[in-house]
């Protein structure tokens, strides 16, 4: 007879494999799709994301989740982080963020989109949603120009077009005054009348990440010095990555180059750089902790690494 720590213990990793299964499930799904869709594709472990995509100057940092409600604060800014320097869009694949995720509907975690499987698709195919839920439920954004130039080509005046979607006259005046989120009830009856042409669609890839330099330790806050913007990470393959213009760097700290790096920095057209607490190799762009520390100029340290 099983003891019920032992039940619990067995339904747990039960569970897990379950979960673990789904997320390779959709993992595999994004991955084929976006190798047919012409992008080059790297999966990574133990790391904030699970994929990095790249086609032409579109980058995505994808994380894949059963429940997208599982990702904290930390991983989120993580991606958020990394997404701005490598001008990639974060985004999340769930089945869930404690229901079902709907299709065509953009919800967010911590600032990052997050969609299931078939809205993702439809969006690298350039079909964008106009729903996405916020604090104030489903809404849409109304481009303000479009509804009245739909508005007058209908020959409706304000406050006909206001009884029909159920707002006051002066509120549908506001609506094409300026873009304004709307619910979905509202949505619904614009759409009805004036289809989708009065919406702005959520493009999911349109947003640009700030840059934020944020050394914490003597390396990244050497490379601030040298004139970088740079910053450390605790859930990727590298340790600190930084940027100077089109310069992008990431960077190992240890005495083990990871296999993972040179692939991942040919992807993004990057230079990878390992600092060794000892003794360095020199088949690899490798300096020890006194040579790092060394450098006085940028250009040193780039031309250094061009030479790889």
């Amino acid at each position: 007879m099983l003891l019920i720590d032992d039940m619990f213990s067995e339904t747990f990793l039960k569970q897990n494999e379950i979960t673990n299964n789904m997320k390779k499930n959709l993992l595999e799904k994004a991955s084929v799709f976006l190798l047919k869709k012409g992008f080059t594709v790297k999966s990574l472990t133990r790391s904030c994301f699970d994929v990095l995509a790249r086609n032409n100057e579109r980058i995505l940092l994808i994380k894949a989740l059963e429940d997208a409600n599982s990702i904290g604060r930390e991983f989120a800014d993580e991606m958020h982080k990394i997404s701005a320097y490598i001008g990639a869009t974060p985004i999340i694949i769930a089945e869930k963020a404690s229901n079902m995720l709907e299709d065509n509907i953009i919800y967010t975690r911590f600032g990052i989109f997050t969609l299931n499987l078939g809205t993702f698709t439809n969006c690298v195919n350039n079909k964008f949603p106009l729903i996405k839920r916020t604090q104030a439920g489903l809404t849409a954004s109304i481009v303000g120009g479009k509804l009245r130039e739909k508005r007058e080509q209908f020959g409706y005046s304000l406050n006909h077009l206001s009884k029909k979607v159920g707002v006051t006259s002066r509120m549908i005046a506001k609506y094409e005054n300026e873009d304004s989120e709307v619910t979905i009830s509202k949505a619904m009856k614009i759409y009805d009348i004036f289809g989708q042409d009065v919406f702005n669609e959520v493009n999911i890839f349109s947003r640009i990440e700030r840059i934020n330099a944020s050394g914490k330790t003597e390396f990244s806050k050497k490379y601030i010095e040298l004139g970088f913007n740079a910053a450390d990470t605790n859930k990727a393959p590298f340790d600190i990555i930084a940027k100077k213009e089109d310069e992008l760097i990431l960077t190992e700290v240890g005495d083990k180059a990871n296999p993972q790096m040179q692939s991942l920095s040919e992807l993004l057209n990057a230079d990878n750089l390992v600092i060794f607490k000892k003794k360095r190799p020199k088949d690899i762009p490798a300096v020890t902790k006194e040579e790092f520390m060394d450098f006085e100029k940028a250009n040193q340290l780039i031309k250094f690494l061009k030479g790889f």
